[in-house]
């Protein structure tokens, strides 16, 4: 089988490069950035230039494929145009690219923010009405998965889409520093994350997520949705698993949910703040979600959190130990950091630790 990769040099995209060479597919790689192809130097692709917002070069790529698989995205919340753009307008050039060269099936990494945050109490499962989150991100994300669908409704093309959770673990090239969402684990262990905020969330290990995409290519309803998610847990209980696997402990505040209408109001009068107030926004909402349909439809199956955790904190020590993170320019997450260090030798957080109890939730993690 002939398959079709764009954002193969991307975390997620890069396990499902190498899975599909492992199996003895041949791969087809799009890039944009020709720097960024050497970390797929130890796997045997066809490297193709195309930016996923150019439609004759998709075409190139995509000619003579069975399955196209579009991994690439843009996570994050600034420039908007350049979010909306890559997470809203690309899904859709994507799948009408392989229309016009006859490729039957696309399956299009989403994101659980596609769905949107669950209700207090619940998890987010395929079949939730989206109500939309905090920030341009989910929004976008949201609207590519519904403008792939329509376009694949349209064109004849079987539209699938996989919506991972929150991705930890280490990337095809371990020599790289981590994107996006391995950063905590990174910032944590660097003491650089001065608060985590007391929301939910869901964390996968992006092995699993790789091998979620070949299960959709192969098993996956067109039209249908399957979130890829792993073990839900508070990130007060990832940073203290973060903690206990690494040995390092940091104490880091915990910040109520109510944080989140702070940062609002903060970011609308464009105020200073230590931590971004988009990030505060998102750990605020319930991020918790079911993988149960990807069991059931896929045979999806994922590792222990444990494991994942434990590898994603190996890799960053030996980043850290060859000094990839020296030099770094002070920031005020850092600086925030720091001081909470001072507080912590001072004994300030132990008198938070003390509250604990008696206000009946978590002030303080990593301890």
């Amino acid at each position: 089988m002939r398959a079709v990769i764009t954002g193969a040099t991307g975390f997620v995209g890069g396990h499902v490069a190498r899975l599909l060479v492992e199996r003895g597919h041949e791969v087809t790689a799009t890039y944009r950035n020709p720097e960024r192809l050497a970390r797929l130097r130890e796997l045997d692709v066809r490297e193709a230039k195309a930016d996923v917002l150019d439609r004759a070069g998709l075409r190139r790529a995509m000619r003579d494929a069975a399955v196209v698989f579009h991994t690439a995205g843009f996570v994050g919340s600034k420039p908007a145009d350049q979010v909306w753009k890559l997470n809203a307008l690309a899904p859709r050039l994507v799948v009408e690219a392989a229309a016009a060269e006859g490729v039957p099936r696309v399956v299009v990494t989403g994101s659980v923010a596609a769905i949107g945050p669950a209700p207090p109490g619940e998890m987010a499962e395929e079949h939730h009405v989206y109500r939309g989150g905090d920030g341009a991100y989910a929004d976008a994300k949201h609207e590519g998965e519904a403008e792939a669908f329509a376009a694949g409704a349209r064109l004849g093309v079987e539209v699938v889409s996989v919506d991972p959770s929150y991705v930890l673990g280490v990337p095809v090239d371990r020599s790289q520093p981590g994107e996006t969402s391995t950063r905590i684990v990174a910032n944590y262990l660097l003491g650089r994350l001065p608060a985590v905020v007391d929301g939910g969330t869901n964390i996968v290990d992006v092995e699993d997520v790789a091998v979620g995409h070949l299960l959709a290519a192969e098993k996956g309803a067109a039209g249908e949705r399957y979130i890829l998610g792993g073990v839900n847990m508070g990130w007060v209980e990832l940073i203290d698993r973060v903690a206990q696997v690494s040995g390092v402990h940091r104490s880091i505040l915990v910040l109520p949910v109510e944080a989140a209408a702070v940062a609002r109001a903060s970011q609308a009068a464009r105020l200073p703040s230590p931590i971004a107030p988009e990030g505060v926004m998102m750990m605020a909402e319930n991020w918790r979600a079911s993988s149960r349909k990807a069991r059931r439809e896929l045979g999806y199956k994922t590792r222990p959190v444990d494991r994942t955790l434990k590898a994603t904190v190996e890799w960053y020590r030996e980043l850290i130990d060859r000094g990839v993170f020296a030099g770094r320019r002070t920031s005020a997450m850092s600086v925030f950091s720091a001081g909470l260090r001072i507080a912590d030798r001072t004994g300030v957080v132990s008198g938070l630790q003390g509250l604990e109890r008696w206000s009946g939730r978590r002030l303080v993690a990593g301890r």
